[in-house]
């Protein structure tokens, strides 16, 4: 058994470990959320290049702002920045790697002082962040910057230490234009619809309030490209953190597991170059859109599709659910009949073939990926992958049962307890909130959707309103099974 560090790469037999020299590399890239996803993405990505001998001056310097970051920054303190990066495949076999393109971490609350220099430094080109859906600051349905949030009217006093993504970005864009350096491009890897566009917006709102000359600059050279970014990437558990140990020899404080399956479709808009990413397989376009309504409509509104009904009806993983035809015939009927009408072209896809690929993805046994990751945050989730397919279904009269029929399993999950009576554990900003709305679901069959917040004007759309109320009817007395059944 070998603990990961950089003193023990070479002792390690069985898995793959960085062939380049790791001394040489230097910081590129400054990256807010280090999480699984990233991990398993984007640094996985760069990994690859400097093992053909490239991008060695785009290093990444991953930068933590919330508490829970703590544990990021002592585990990757203690292993040199490394991971081990294990691919699950469905026929049980396993392939690990140790990355080792990250070479610094920083948390902010220990040295925000430092992280804003380390991304104001002219060697910094790109800054990149998965900070997730909620971490925009954004109102779900107006789209607007939220100037009330309390660490953001913090970050906007003045004289205050920024403890915000928005203030620490800002505040090294700001130092970089009063010394005549170039800034480097916001690079977002989120599961949002134009997510470059959303970031663009969400830190020139921002900035506009805090220093109006920054905003301007940040409008007029700042690039901020769109993306979109697919792998599975459950969270890592203990069981993963013993498997790396058993079959690898690995003591890892925090290793990555995921699947196969990767894509990166990224717009090639950059203001001081980028890595040849295209040369390790991801796709740079001019435009991204087209891809990313594809996975987000298919792929992540279809996780919202089978997690609430099959939680409800007593299953736990996601793979369990794709073992169950009648909810593999309801997912495919949505991404068939609902999701893709609202779709473009993609270009190069089959999306015949790639809708059934997503099935398979979920099937596989070996991610054991939880219904109860799929299930959280709904509330930043469910407005932006799935409402906007049943919003543009009702413009186009196309049919929207399956959609509403998701919403109406939401709701029905808020109520906190599954068909066989075991309590449910609600992980959402909005928990209480939505538990509240939910508690009134028989009394008040619309008091869910009638939260503007969230669903804008669909309570007043009376077909989605009846398919919403037939969906939810069923879940109170006939359950998940019975309701999937009648949307055949």
């Amino acid at each position: 058994m070998q603990a990961l560090s950089a003193t023990t790469l070479n002792a390690l037999e069985g898995v793959d470990v960085p062939r380049f020299d790791r001394s040489q590399v230097s910081v590129g890239i400054v990256h807010f959320g280090v999480g699984g996803f990233h991990r398993a993405h984007q640094a996985m990505y760069l990994d690859r290049l400097m093992n053909e001998g490239k991008a060695l001056d785009w290093g990444i310097c991953g930068v933590g702002v919330m508490p829970s970051d703590t544990r990021m920054r002592d585990v990757l303190a203690a292993q040199d920045g490394l991971y081990t990066l294990v691919q699950k495949h469905a026929d049980g076999q396993y392939e690990a790697r140790v990355i080792g393109s990250m070479v610094r971490y920083l948390y902010a609350p220990d040295d925000p002082e430092m992280v804003i220099e380390t991304m104001a430094a002219e060697s910094t080109r790109i800054v990149s962040l998965t900070v997730t859906e909620g971490g925009y600051n954004f109102h779900h349905v107006t789209g607007e910057f939220n100037l009330a949030h309390p660490d953001v009217m913090h970050d906007l006093a003045e004289g205050a230490v920024p403890v915000t993504v928005f203030g620490l970005v800002v505040e090294a864009l700001s130092r970089r234009l009063s010394r005549g350096l170039p800034p480097f491009t916001v690079m977002s890897c989120d599961n949002i619809q134009g997510n470059g566009d959303v970031a663009r917006a969400m830190f020139t709102a921002y900035a506009e309030h805090k220093a109006p000359d920054v905003a301007a600059w940040m409008k007029a050279s700042v690039p901020f490209p769109n993306s979109m970014v697919d792998r599975i990437t459950p969270v890592t558990t203990d069981q993963d953190r013993a498997d790396v140990a058993s079959r690898f020899g690995i003591e890892d404080g925090w290793p990555v597991v995921c699947e196969p399956f990767t894509q990166w479709v990224l717009e090639d808009h950059f203001s001081q170059g980028r890595p040849a990413f295209e040369d390790v397989g991801v796709q740079v376009v001019d435009d991204v859109m087209p891809y990313e309504l594809m996975k987000l409509r298919l792929l992540n509104a279809s996780h919202q599709a089978l997690t609430y009904f099959g939680y409800l009806a007593g299953y736990r993983y996601a793979h369990e659910v794709c073992s169950d035809q009648l909810f593999n015939d309801f997912l495919l009927d949505y991404m068939t009949l609902e999701a893709t009408p609202t779709l473009s072209p993609v270009p190069g896809v089959d999306l015949e073939a790639y809708r059934h690929t997503l099935i398979e993805r979920f099937a596989n046994p070996e991610i054991r990926d939880t219904l109860a990751r799929l299930c959280a945050e709904s509330s930043d989730r469910i407005p932006k992958w799935l409402l906007p397919v049943i919003r543009e279904q009702l413009a186009r009269g196309g049919d929207i049962k399956r959609s509403a029929a998701v919403v109406a399993s939401w709701a029905r999950y808020a109520e906190g307890q599954d068909e066989q009576g075991e309590p449910i554990e609600i992980v959402d900003r909005l928990k209480d909130d939505l538990m509240a709305m939910a508690a009134d679901n028989r009394r008040h069959p619309t008091a869910f959707i009638e939260n503007q917040d969230l669903f804008g004007d669909l309570a007043s759309e009376p077909r989605f309103v009846e398919a919403y109320l037939s969906a939810l009817s069923l879940l109170h007395t006939t359950g998940a099974r019975a309701t999937l059944e009648a949307l055949r």
